[in-house]
Formats: structure tokens, C-alpha cells, sequence
């Protein structure tokens, strides 16, 4: 009964607003069981609503409260008024059942939805089309796309709503094909899409990347005029930001009417997400001009902007900004800050973010954290992190194995690895790929080997990883392994792979054709152009002695590295080509390239072989002046290398006594070996005591002194070098020769008679000795360091095993093709200018790699000009 005591004005703005004057308690202690409480659910701001006093409260009443509750998210509460309305007796009818739909797909509550759904069957409400959709819906939005699939099915009048429900859920499960289907058969049916039905298919598209099939769309919503809609307008700019086409988002955006901060924030995340970070700032200025309020989305997106533009201090600002706008505590704007204090080296600032979160940290939250801490190389700081995680009670997932695994020691990864075996994360190939990677670097393959069996649905990272592990022990068979059985199992390798699988065919056991397969292989896939690829190709084609295909991959280089260009100089130094070398370095110096140590290094290792002592104390002091890099060890025993080769050793030895660190064993084994060379004894003697201190059990420093003593005559001396070596159980490296024939590498030692084919070795090499000493040869025993005689040292240098192989090679390999030998140690000058004889005398090119450097013999000349 209306209340005629109040004014009639009231009364008119009651019933205006009536709407409006309904608000109710949000408290799940409320539990109406009569009318009257159910009455007294509502509160009033200026009067109470005046249908409370009706006598007879009819389903009209009933469904306006239910309305009400659910418009304004109150369930729980809609969920009890619907119970008072069963007891009540009144009769619900499809408006009821409709909205108590999705009040139960709001609360994802599926079994009392299904108990809705047998109550609008019992009575008679199941055609209703309001309630059919409704019944879609629940389903849909509670994960039960069967169920949903059957109700659109059986119910007999459909309308846009309804097929828009149905298109959501498919969407939501990205099921793309059924969506066009579903789409298709709407548009057969006659049923004219409405906005949000273009706004679900396009979304739809755009996750799964259908440009064209969106653009199809997006001529639909032309022709229908929904493309100033705001919900199908933002649903474009996702498309095509997903796309890469942000022109055409944002000429989307700039014809959408009524735009809203789901707009702005969908532009600003396409525009980051395609790496146009200044654009999306001048996106966020227009937004804030335009007096859009900034929301979570907003500013996650905005700290991420800094994030990626590595402005930090304007991270703090929106920081302070978020906080005043009340979304400080909000835990996806502090994980975003968190993540760009990572990035930005603010350690200690996203630890006190991470620790004053109000929330209970989750193992995403954890995981972060230990991941800056990795990035930023405070590996005990991330240790103990996890440690504290584990106190805390907080299960690691596999994000946190795979982040903590780089940073264990030997005895932890054996205990986490434990760990994760009980907690079935092994098979995991995130964390199986982390856990063998661990086990590579501290050199278990085997071990490593075991854990990458177990790993279930190896990707390409797996598959890299167990071959670097291969290519890292130069296991060059077991890499080949793994790049065969991952292409026969259907994985594509990317350019990592070939890298790794390139990198293990640059080693000595590697064959040759080998290599040139997998660059073949590389190109069919398209890779052989990146950067990292193109330089793993031009150092094994260096170490392979190929220096020309070296260069030409080099100059195919579309981009280039401080790498690449190491490796070129590096390679024609190390195969005598200083002037080449040089000739690089000062193009790397026109293009104003940054250089380091290992740049420096090649060059003085150009001028080192090439004999330009000057030209590399030129450049040793424009890199210590000029550049300012401190040289290291190895760029010491460059310059040491350069004096001695030069019979410099004065200025050798007051180069040590000069450096600022203790001299460590390279350089005492090269200022060794040009003692022995230029028979400076004392000197020699002073130098192998500082070897033999620094590694007692290296052979080269006792076999270097020795054979000094040898060349000097001091044949007493030398046998006491040798019974010392026999005294402290020093074994002499056996010197090999390896050559590779028919994609086979067959390997020999001095006066070696094991291979098949050793008696036309042999009968090659009598006719090669009558033809030398024709040619004017003669032997040099001065290189056989053994008291014996003359004769007996012909015969030992007529059967050193670099002559084995070369003799092997020449019965072997056809014309035409170079003969390539490696050597585990340095040629001897006597092999050197027989060597020289056979490439004029055979017509042959020769190359060989000893432990200092390449030697390219060709027509009687090598490239090393006689010095090395």
C-alpha cells in the first residue's frame, strides 16, 4: 500500500527511479526465510520504497528484487531471494528463471545450475528464448561447452543473443574453426550479427593470428555500420596489433566513437607489444589529454612501456602515480614494477616491493624475484631466496626450477634434482631442459644424457641443449646423433641448433664435408643468414682450413658482430694471412665498431706471424692508450710471442717483468718455445723452472727444456730432464696426424704401420724420398734430438707421421682437391720444407693445421713465408 502521508513530488521520484532506490546489504549472514526479511533486504537512501508495504507480492515484485541483486553483484543474495520465492508458493516464470541463470553462471555454481535447468524443462519454460539463452550461457561460462552445444541444439527459437553465446564459449576454448563454422551458420539462418557478436568472432581471430579471415569480418562489420562501435572497434585493434599491422590499428582506434579506457589501454598494449614503444607513449600522453582515468591495465602496460624503454626513473614516477590513484597495492601493477626494477638493476627496490605485498607472495610472485636476482648475477641472493620459498611452504612450479637451476652448486642440483623427481616435474620439458644444462656445465654429460630420455614432448630447446652438451665434450658422433634423431622426429631446428651442431663440426675430429652438410642444411631451412648462424660458419670453415669460405660467408653478412669480426681476423691470422688480417681490422675501425681484448688479440697474432713486430706494438699501445682495455694474460703472451718470434727475447723477458699480474704458464711456454728455437739456453732453463712450478705435470715444459739441451749438445743434461719427466710420472704427448678422407678422419702417429693401407703408404713415400733428394733435398737431422746416427735420424724424419698422412692423402684423394693434415704439435722445419717440395712436385694443394697455426703449401711456397 502506498504511503499517501508523503508529498506528491516524492512519490513521482520514487517511481522514476525506482530502479535507483533499491540497495541492499552485501553479507552472507543475510538469510531470509519469510517476506518480511526478504523486505528488509532493501535500504533506502530518502524514503522507503513504497511497493514494501504491498500485501500480495506477485512474481513482478519478486523478479524486479532479483534484478536488482544480480545488476549489482550481490548472488549469494539473489540466490536466497530465489529460495524465499520457492517457498513462497508464487510461481516463477521465464524473467525469473532467466536471471537466476546468470546469477548461477556469475558464480560458476554448475550444479545448481543444472537443478535450474531441470525446473525450466518441468515447467515449460525450456523454449522460452530468453531462458534457452540463459541455459547456453551457464554452460558456457561454466565450462561445460557440451552441455551448451546440446541446450542451443534442442531449444527451438534462437536469437542473436543465443548464437553469441554459443560462438563466446568456442572462443574462450580457442576452438577457431567451430567459431567460423557457428559464424557461417548464423549468417545461413538468417540471424543478423549484432556488435558483440563481431566482437567475439574477431577476438577469437586475433588470438589465433586469422589475419585474412579478420579482415573478412572486418568488411561484415562495414557493411552491417558497427565500425565505430567501441566493443567492435577495440576487438579490431587487438587483430591486427596481434597482427603486426598497427597502422591499420590505429586507424581503428582513431574512428571508434565513445572510446573508453579499454580502448585506450588495448591501443597502448598492441603499440609495446610490436616494439613501437615512443609511439605508445604518445598514445598514453592523447589518453590522459582526453581525460581518460588511468586503470590497472593502464598503468601495468605503462610500467612495462619504462620497463622496455629502460626508464626507470619515469617508472618511479608512475609508481608514485599509482599509488595516489589508489592502485598501489593492486599485485599486477607490483609485479610489473617489480619486473622493471629487475631490469633496471634496482634489486634492493623490487625486494622491497616483493616483501611489502599485502597478499600471501604465490609461486609466480617467488619465481620473479629469484629471476631478477639471476639476471642481475646475485646468484646467492637467488639461493637463498628459493630458500626462504621453501621455509615459507610454497611449492615450486616449473618455472621456478627451471629459474633456479642455473644458480646451484654441484651438491644442491643433486638435491633439487631429487626434488623434482618427486614431484613429477622431470618429464617437464622446461625444467628437464634446465636440469641436463646444469649437469652439461659442470661437465656430466652422461648424466645430463639420462635426464633428457625421461623428458616427455622434447621441443627444439631440449634438443639444442643435449647437442651443445655433445658438441662441448667435442663428441662430434654423438651431436650428429641428436641432430638426426631430431629430425626424424618432426622437430624443426632453429638457428641455436645449427649454431651448436656447426660449432661441434669446427673440431679437429669433425670431418670436413660434414660441416658443408649441415650449412647445406641450414640454408634449405632458411637460417644460414642469421647472425649467429653465419659466424658459427665462418669459424668452423677458419678451423677447418678452408680460409676463403670462411671469408665468403663473411662477406655475405647482412649484419655483423663484434664475433664476426673477431673471427675473420682471428682466421687470417691464424692462417698467415696477416695483411688480410689487418686489412679487416681497419675496415672494423672505418665503421667505428667497439673492440675488446679478443679484437686485439687476432691482430698482434697477424703481426706475430706475418714478422710486423712494430705494427704490433703499435697496436698494443692503441689499445691500452686509446681504448683504454687492460690487457689480459693472453694479450701478454701475444706480445711475448711477438718479441721472441723475432729473436727478440730482451724485450720479451722485460715485458713480463713489466706486467702488473704474476706471469702465468702461456707465457712462460711461449718465451720456452723461442728459447729452444733461437737456443738461448739460460734463458730457456729460467723459463721452463717458471713453467715447471706453475704445472709440474704439463709435459711441454720438460720436453721444450729438453729438447733445448738436445740442440745445444748437452746430451747429459738431457737425460736428466728426461729421467726427471719418468721420476714425477710425466708423459710425453703423443704428437698425431689426422686426415679426413671420404668422410672418414684416420688418424697416425710416427712410424705408424697399424693403418690398412700401410704398404702403399710406405711405397708412396720411397718414391716422394727419390724424387725430393732429386729436387735438391736434404735432410735436416738437426730436428732429430735423439744421440744417434745419421742414417737412423733420416729414417725417423722420413716417417713422421704428418709425411704418413700427406702420403695417404695423395693415394687417396683425387686432384684438384686439397689435402688437409691436422697436427697436435708443431711441424718441424725439416717436415716444413718437405712438405713445400711435394705440393710443386705433386701438383698438389696441401694444408696443415699445427698447434701454432695453418700452413697453406702450394706450388713449393707457404703462406707462412718460412716464419713461424
Amino acid at each position: 500500500m502506498i504511503d499517501r502521508s508523503r508529498p506528491l513530488r516524492n512519490l513521482k521520484y520514487l517511481s522514476c527511479n525506482r530502479f535507483q532506490s533499491f540497495r541492499f546489504f552485501n553479507s552472507p549472514a543475510v538469510a531470509p526465510e519469510t517476506h518480511e526479511e526478504a523486505a528488509n533486504l532493501t535500504v533506502f537512501h530518502n524514503a522507503h520504497n513504497p511497493f514494501d508495504k504491498t500485501p500480495h507480492r506477485d512474481i513482478s515484485y519478486y523478479n524486479h528484487l532479483l534484478f536488482e541483486h544480480s545488476r549489482n553483484g550481490l548472488n549469494q543474495e539473489a540466490l536466497k531471494i530465489y529460495g524465499v520465492i520457492n517457498r513462497s508458493g508464487v510461481l516463477v516464470d521465464g524473467c525469473s528463471l532467466s536471471c537466476i541463470l546468470k546469477v548461477s553462471a556469475s558464480l560458476y555454481n554448475r550444479a545448481f545450475g543444472k537443478q535450474t535447468h531441470c525446473q525450466c524443462v518441468k515447467n515449460g519454460f525450456f523454449d522460452d528464448v530468453s531462458v534457452g539463452t540463459s541455459l547456453v550461457d551457464m554452460y558456457v561460462k561454466n565450462g561445460n561447452l557440451d552441455d551448451g552445444k546440446r541446450v542451443f541444439d534442442e531449444i527451438k527459437e534462437k536469437n542473436v543473443v543465443t548464437w553469441t553465446s554459443l560462438l563466446t564459449g568456442y572462443s574462450q576454448k580457442g576452438m577457431i574453426r567451430k567459431v567460423v563454422e557457428i559464424f557461417s551458420l548464423m549468417k545461413f539462418e538468417g540471424v543478423e550479427p549484432n556488435p558483440f557478436t563481431f566482437a567475439t568472432v574477431l577476438g577469437a581471430l586475433a588470438d589465433e593470428g586469422e589475419l585474412e579471415a579478420g579482415a573478412q569480418v572486418h568488411c561484415m562489420v562495414i557493411k552491417s555500420g558497427f565500425d565505430s562501435t567501441r566493443v567492435v572497434g577495440n576487438s579490431l585493434v587487438s587483430l591486427y596489433s596481434k597482427s603486426g599491422m598497427t597502422k591499420e590499428a590505429i586507424y581503428v582506434f582513431d574512428s571508434t566513437e565513445c572510446r573508453d579506457s579499454v580502448s585506450w589501454n588495448g591501443m597502448i598494449a598492441g603499440l609495446i607489444t610490436n616494439g613501437l614503444e615512443l609511439d605508445a607513449l604518445e598514445m598514453l600522453y592523447r589518453m590522459r589529454c582526453a581525460g581518460v582515468k588511468f586503470t590497472e591495465t593502464t598503468f601495468v602496460s605503462v610500467v612495462k612501456l619504462c620497463a622496455n624503454l629502460k626508464e626507470f626513473v619515469f617508472a618511479r614516477q608512475i609508481h608514485c602515480q599509482a599509488v595516489k590513484s589508489g592502485f598501489g597495492c593492486f599485485d599486477n601493477i607490483r609485479t610489473a614494477l617489480m619486473v622493471c626494477y629487475m631490469k633496471g638493476c634496482a634489486m634492493d627496490d623490487a625486494a622491497k616491493i616483493f616483501l611489502v605485498t599485502s597478499t600471501v607472495q604465490s609461486v609466480v610472485s617467488w619465481t620473479a624475484i629469484i629471476g631478477g636476482y639471476m639476471k642481475n648475477f646475485r646468484t646467492v641472493e637467488a639461493l637463498n631466496m628459493f630458500l626462504e620459498m621453501r621455509r615459507e611452504d610454497v611449492r615450486p612450479n616449473h618455472y621456478t626450477y627451471s629459474t633456479i637451476l642455473a644458480a646451484l652448486p654441484t651438491n644442491s642440483l643433486f638435491q633439487v634434482h631429487a626434488e623434482i623427481v618427486k614431484t613429477n616435474y622431470e618429464k617437464s620439458p622446461s625444467v628437464g631442459t634446465a636440469l641436463l644444462d646444469a649437469y652439461i656445465k659442470i661437465g656430466k654429460t652422461n648424466d645430463a644424457a639420462k635426464v633428457f630420455k625421461r623428458i616427455e614432448d622434447k621441443d627444439v630447446v631440449a634438443w639444442s641443449a643435449m647437442l651443445v652438451g655433445y658438441a662441448q665434450e667435442e663428441d662430434i658422433e654423438g651431436a650428429v646423433n641428436i641432430f638426426d634423431r631430431l629430425t626424424k622426429e618432426g622437430v624443426d631446428p632453429n638457428h641455436f641448433t645449427f649454431s651448436s651442431i656447426i660449432n661441434a663440426c669446427a673440431t679437429h675430429s669433425a670431418a670436413a664435408e660434414q660441416g658443408k652438410q649441415f650449412h647445406a642444411s641450414s640454408i634449405k631451412y632458411g637460417y644460414n643468414n642469421t647472425l649467429i648462424v653465419s659466424s658459427a660458419l665462418l669459424t668452423m670453415y677458419a678451423k677447418k682450413g678452408d680460409i676463403e669460405s670462411a671469408y665468403e660467408v663473411f662477406k655475405r653478412q647482412k649484419e655483423r658482430d663484434l664475433v664476426s669480426w673477431n673471427s675473420m681476423i682471428s682466421g687470417y691470422a691464424q692462417h698467415g694471412y696477416g695483411e688480410k688480417a689487418l686489412k679487416i681490422f681497419k675496415e672494423m675501425q672505418k665503421k667505428n665498431m667497439d673492440m675488446d681484448e679478443i679484437t686485439f688479440i687476432g691482430v698482434i697474432c697477424a703481426c706475430t706471424h706475418t714478422g710486423l713486430v712494430s705494427e704490433g706494438q703499435v697496436y698494443f699501445d692503441m689499445m691500452v692508450n686509446d681504448l683504454r682495455i687492460s690487457p689480459t694474460m693472453e694479450l701478454y703472451s701475444c706480445m711475448v710471442d711477438l718479441y721472441s718470434r723475432a729473436g727478440m727475447l730482451d724485450k720479451a723477458m722485460a715485458l713480463i717483468d713489466g706486467m702488473p699480474f704474476p706471469a702465468g704458464p702461456t707465457v712462460w711456454r711461449t718465451l720456452l718455445a723461442a728459447c729452444r728455437v733461437h737456443r738461448n739456453l739460460e734463458l730457456g732453463k729460467f723459463a721452463a723452472e717458471k713453467l715447471i712450478s706453475c704445472q709440474p705435470q704439463d709435459s711441454a715444459a720438460y720436453v721444450l727444456l729438453a729438447n733445448l739441451y738436445a740442440a745445444s749438445g748437452h746430451w747429459p743434461d738431457r737425460t736428466k730432464v728426461r729421467k726427471l719427466m719418468d721420476e714425477r710420472k710425466v708423459k710425453k704427448e703423443t704428437g698425431y696426424s689426422w686426415i679426413e678422407v671420404k668422410k672418414k678422419t684416420y688418424s697416425f702417429i710416427a712410424g705408424d704401420v697399424s693403418h690398412p693401407l700401410s704398404d702403399q703408404i710406405y711405397k708412396k713415400l720411397g718414391e716422394l724420398s727419390i724424387r725430393l733428394r732429386d729436387a735438391g733435398y736434404q735432410p735436416d737431422t738437426n730436428y732429430v734430438l735423439h744421440d744417434i746416427e745419421e742414417e737412423q735420424k733420416e729414417a725417423i724424419l722420413s716417417r713422421h707421421s704428418e709425411r704418413l698422412a700427406i702420403a695417404f692423402g695423395l693415394i687417396s684423394i683425387p686432384n684438384g682437391i686439397p689435402i688437409r693434415i691436422i697436427k697436435n704439435i708443431r711441424v718441424c722445419g725439416d717436415c716444413h720444407a718437405v712438405i713445400k717440395l711435394i705440393s710443386k712436385l705433386e701438383g698438389r694443394e696441401i694444408i696443415v693445421r699445427d698447434s701454432n697455426r695453418f700452413h697453406h703449401f702450394s706450388e713449393g711456397l707457404c703462406s707462412c713465408g718460412d716464419y713461424w
